[in-house]
């Protein structure tokens, strides 16, 4: 038991992040005419708008709640006024609030991969597995929040935090329940296989879209000839 949880909470994270760093990163310099979402809006636009915008919001947000709530130690937030009480009633409802738009989200994009001829005639199996893979994490995560009210400052979060400083505590995560375990180890494996899938486009962020200059349209002098 002592191994399964050293390799499946010390040596599978560490597999995964150096294939998520690694993996974009060569297949930018190797594979960069396929870098892209693999977009199927030509084809269909009423229902992948829902389903984008619910989990594109929904999955950014989580990010940051997860970043902010399980790397800062509970410690500093106490120094700051935020108990361990507080800072888990704002982190059920912010979880569930974007946790529930990121799996309704990523749960359409399923639907509609699976039910619109036109996207299944164009659609690939990565596609799939990818967009399956979203609904397990983001699934396993509301659950959690709904279902499973589990404190994880002082097993997960300490956990978390030992992966980045390189001092992973696998057996703090011993007791954490099985749909704690399934959706960390869930997520991690979709980092583990984003660099050859269509979630690539995490780095294509259009952010520059903000700064950059206008596009100026003139007409060219003259008409156009009737008879052209």
């Amino acid at each position: 038991m002592d191994k399964i949880y050293v390799l499946l909470f010390t040596v599978f994270p560490y597999l995964c992040l150096t294939t998520f760093v690694v993996g974009h990163a060569f297949r930018y310099v190797t594979d960069r005419f396929n870098w892209n979402a693999r977009s199927s809006e030509f084809l269909e636009k009423k229902s992948l708008f829902y389903g984008a915008v619910l989990f594109h919001w929904g999955i950014v947000f989580t990010f940051f709640g997860h970043a902010g709530g399980m790397l800062i130690p509970q410690r500093y937030l106490d120094l700051l006024g935020i108990t361990a009480e507080i800072h888990i009633f704002v982190a059920f409802w912010s979880g569930l609030a974007v946790g529930l738009a990121a799996f309704l989200g990523a749960l359409l994009l399923l639907w509609r991969r699976l039910t619109n001829p036109r996207i299944q005639a164009a659609g690939t199996l990565n596609d799939i597995v990818t967009v399956s893979a979203l609904v397990l994490v983001t699934g396993a995560g509301i659950y959690n929040v709904i279902f499973s009210h589990y404190n994880v400052l002082y097993t997960i979060a300490p956990w978390i935090r030992g992966i980045v400083f390189f001092a992973p505590d696998p057996y703090l995560m011993i007791e954490v329940p099985v749909s704690y375990k399934i959706h960390v180890i869930g997520a991690l494996a979709l980092l583990g296989f984003s660099p050859f899938s269509r979630l690539i486009h995490i780095w294509s962020a259009p952010f520059s879209y903000a700064v950059r200059r206008y596009l100026v349209f003139r007409k060219l002098p003259g008409k156009v000839s009737d008879e052209i």
